[in-house]
């Protein structure tokens, strides 16, 4: 994809990114401040207190904190800073001698260190590589609101309308598995808009990254076209099966659809094919995944492996796990624990499993988590 920097804004139209810098120093505030004036919007602030006030009244790209600083050192101000906004990226700056401390509050919630006084090009550098990752983080945030809304009045509309509800379940089937893949589009929209804004003040790199965004949009758009191409054809096609590998399909999901996230580890076999529908597979490790993330866990173990000729994959996660009688119910479907749940997940994944002609178990207990286990039959001989 070439961009057209015939739409990219000249930069005296662009507005720059919000930073703040703090130290009670009033010659290093004052120099770090003039050095990344050219690219940023700079405001400073000489006290954490003072820093906080204005970490509250509007939104920040980036804050450089000095550690040591009288009244509130930098750690504590750190500490109450990601009361305020836990999405802004804090550099912070650390003098000799000091240097345990600064790997402390990267525990605490920084997101870099440099030390005082900072290489000034790696300085503007870093500050510039923050900011960049606070709108990610922001632009997720938002996606994720997004999605929690949209589940939310979806539920409302079930409860309002329960005696006509499964008469539609195919529509609310339908919608229930858009919500995840329209916000990754909505948040990668965002951020190939943010990038495209800021090509020309940048080096090569915010490029590539513009290139990276926009094919997760295409892999996510493309996703729910299927989805809409499926509901649409359903009466009148039959869906095409074909050798598929479920490996591959999961470790799509977790990248796509979850951006990544390092709470779902996928070990066991390296290929398992099976014979299937790609996008109906994606569907059902989609809603695995969700539901154990929502569930609260932190860890989402994907293990492939054979039993016999036939390939078998458990989905475990470390959440709270459910009571016997709260595992009937969400086999039924219908039954979620989640506030904004809507109890479908599971019942869709039951019966897809179903149509691949595979098994599906669900074993949870309180407090020990939650196991979804399916085995898939051998592809067809010849």
């Amino acid at each position: 994809m070439t961009p057209n920097l015939s739409l990219v804004e000249p930069r005296s139209e662009v507005e720059k990114p919000a930073v703040l810098v703090v130290d009670d120093e009033y010659g290093p505030r004052e120099s770090i401040a003039f050095s990344l004036a050219g690219e940023f919007a700079v405001e400073t602030a000489e006290r954490g207190k003072l820093a906080l006030a204005k970490v509250s009244q509007k939104p920040f790209s980036a804050v450089v904190l000095d550690i040591r600083m009288p009244e509130m050192d930098g750690i504590r101000t750190l500490e109450e800073l990601r009361k305020i906004d836990p999405h802004v990226s804090v550099i912070m700056l650390t003098g000799y001698g000091t240097l345990l401390t600064a790997q402390q509050a990267m525990v605490g919630g920084a997101n870099q260190y440099l030390r005082k006084p900072p290489d000034i090009p790696e300085l503007v550098q870093s500050v510039r590589k923050q900011a960049a990752a606070t709108r990610e983080r922001r632009a997720q945030a938002k996606a994720a609101s997004d999605a929690q809304n949209l589940n939310a009045a979806l539920k409302t509309e079930i409860q309002q309308n329960e005696p006509q509800i499964w008469q539609a379940r195919a529509s609310v089937e339908l919608v229930h598995d858009l919500n995840n893949p329209l916000s990754v589009v909505i948040g990668y929209s965002s951020l190939v808009a943010e990038e495209a804004r800021r090509l020309a003040q940048f080096d090569p790199v915010a490029g590539r990254k513009l290139v990276e965004f926009a094919s997760m949009v295409e892999r996510a758009a493309d996703y729910c076209h299927h989805l809409s191409d499926n509901w649409r054809l359903a009466s009148r096609k039959v869906t095409e099966y074909a050798p598929v590998d479920l490996v591959q399909i999961a470790a799509e999901v977790a990248q796509v659809i979850f951006f990544s996230n390092p709470a779902i580890q996928v070990s066991g076999l390296k290929e398992a094919v099976v014979r299937g529908s790609k996008f109906e597979l994606m569907r059902v490790m989609q809603n695995l995944f969700k539901n154990s993330l929502e569930a609260g866990a932190t860890r989402v173990d994907v293990v492939f492996n054979r039993v016999e000729e036939r390939v078998a994959v458990a989905v475990s996660d470390n959440g709270p796990g459910m009571d016997a009688e709260s595992v009937k119910r969400a086999v039924r479907g219908g039954y979620s624990s989640k506030a904004t749940g809507t109890g479908l997940g599971l019942n869709i994944c039951r019966h897809l499993a179903g149509t691949h002609g595979a098994s599906f178990s669900l074993d949870s207990a309180l407090g020990r988590g939650t196991t979804v286990r399916l085995v898939f039959p051998p592809l067809p001989s010849g």
